[in-house]
C-alpha cells in the first residue's frame, strides 16, 4: 500500500498508508474528514542508465543506412 498526504478543512496535513482507490480519510489531528492531496514527489535519478540515455538514442541498428 503505498502512502499518501491528506488535507482536512483546518488545513492539518498528514500521510497515511492506505489502499490506491482511497479518496479521503479522518484527519488524525482533529478527526475531520481529510481529502487526498497531489504532493511533491521525492523521487530524484542520478548518474547514468536507461532513463538519461535512452533504449535508442544513439541510433539503433534498422535507422542505420546499409551500404
Amino acid at each position: 500500500m503505498p502512502v499518501y498526504e491528506f488535507e482536512c478543512s483546518d488545513g492539518h496535513i498528514t500521510e497515511q498508508l492506505v489502499r490506491m482507490g482511497t479518496k479521503s480519510t479522518r484527519c488524525s489531528k482533529c478527526n475531520k474528514r481529510a481529502k487526498k492531496i497531489i504532493s511533491q514527489c521525492s523521487f530524484d535519478l542520478k548518474g547514468g542508465g536507461w532513463y538519461a540515455d535512452g533504449y535508442s538514442s544513439k541510433g539503433s541498428k534498422s535507422s542505420k543506412k546499409s551500404d
